[in-house]
């Protein structure tokens, strides 16, 4: 209880000085503060890319790619695939018995980013005529659907708000064909809001194509995975990979997103440093500038370890503070931001997406710069545990 009652009287002393030693203490939130804010706007890009992956997915909904296939983009299918794979077990039905199911193709177009004219490549993605119930989600937000056998495109609400020539009623240019945009659709947030769509026949014919790439299908359930895939992968007429959609599009944004939390934590871990020096160097002034106090608090008998915690309790505040501070920061200006970059459809395809800083990102910043007050007051404060009494009362 004694050693409880001389932790508190001396962090409370240490507290109340705070003021005298504003500028100072500055230095702390503001280093901890840039650590914790870069750390989480970066970290919300990885964040931000997998919500939008995921959003993709259904687990009634599965995707089936050539053999071997590490994307849609690089997978083959032919015409007689095509009709095996919708007829396989456990895939649902519409009330004329036809497989709801879409084959589909794709291309990339150039086109260019409204903010700074830069030449991305967007996907086009040809899809079946069941694609509308395979994908409920997709809604048409502005103009209308596209109608078969004509050159015409519906574009997702991410794309037309980042890419310049996707309003309705312009027209896009491609190798083989003029395309004129009808429509803008919203797909609950999910991949395909950074594509445009248009009938896979018409497609094909474009690129003077003959298969198609995949095949998405709707189930009959989630649970009538498994039948479907084996009823597929045990077909000799047939050599392909069958997917869950949702497990698919996981595994699609698991590179990007790994290189981006790498680069959040190399970027971030260099920062931390700095701030580590900036607290040490604040910590041990304020220490030197107390020597006389704590020599007479020591005198009259308090203890080493009220020594050492009282000045770890100011350093962790004064983190946590410079914590609170960067996540405040990086929610104010990043979170919900749009932006765009390579990723999803294969990887020269742009994938737009909002940045999402989310409370698991907070508390990881908030993690960080406890740990960098944690070792910025770690040395300080054994210095003040050890300081001589005799040596410190003479100090001027």
């Amino acid at each position: 209880m004694k050693m409880l009652r001389q932790i508190g009287s001396v962090t409370a002393m240490n507290l109340r000085s705070l003021r005298q030693r504003a500028s100072t203490s500055l230095v702390i939130v503001i280093g901890i503060a840039g650590v914790v804010a870069v750390l989480i706007s970066v970290l919300a890009m990885s964040t931000g890319m997998i919500k939008t992956m995921n959003n993709a997915g259904r687990d009634d909904r599965a995707i089936v790619l050539r053999n071997g296939s590490a994307s849609d983009a690089s997978s083959v299918l032919a015409r007689d695939a095509v009709r095996l794979i919708t007829e396989g077990a456990a895939v649902k039905r519409d009330g004329e018995g036809k497989p709801i199911a879409s084959p589909e193709s794709m291309r990339r177009v150039t086109l260019f980013k409204k903010d700074d004219g830069a030449e991305v490549n967007v996907l086009l993605r040809g899809v079946g005529t069941q694609f509308e119930r395979v994908r409920p989600e997709l809604k048409i937000i502005e103009g209308r659907m596209f109608a078969p056998a004509v050159n015409e495109v519906i574009v997702g609400k991410s794309a037309n708000a980042q890419f310049k020539g996707l309003n309705v009623g312009d027209q896009i240019t491609t190798r083989g064909a003029v395309w004129k945009v009808v429509g803008i659709f919203s797909s609950g947030g999910d991949v395909h809001e950074s594509e445009m769509m248009a009938d896979v026949e018409t497609v094909n014919s474009a690129e003077r194509r003959g298969g198609f790439q995949s095949v998405v299908v709707l189930l009959e359930s989630p649970g009538a995975f498994a039948q479907f895939k084996d009823s597929l992968t045990s077909n000799p007429a047939l050599a392909v990979d069958v997917h869950r959609e949702r497990d698919y599009y996981k595994q699609q944004s698991k590179t990007i997103s790994r290189i981006i939390f790498y680069i959040a934590y190399v970027v971030g871990g260099i920062m931390a440093v700095g701030a580590v020096f900036g607290a040490l160097n604040t910590m041990y002034s304020a220490v030197s500038a107390r020597v006389r106090e704590i020599a007479t608090l020591r005198a009259l008998g308090f203890g080493s370890t009220a020594m050492v915690l009282s000045v770890l309790v100011e350093a962790l505040l004064l983190a946590l503070i410079g914590g609170a501070v960067g996540a405040l920061i990086a929610w104010l200006f990043f979170n919900g931001h749009v932006v765009s970059t390579s990723g999803g459809g294969g990887a020269a395809t742009q994938l737009v997406f909002e940045l999402t800083v989310s409370p698991q990102l907070v508390a990881t910043g908030i993690i960080w710069a406890c740990l960098i007050g944690l070792i910025g007051g770690l040395f300080p404060a054994i210095r003040a545990a050890r300081l001589p009494v005799a040596e410190a009362l003479r100090a001027v």
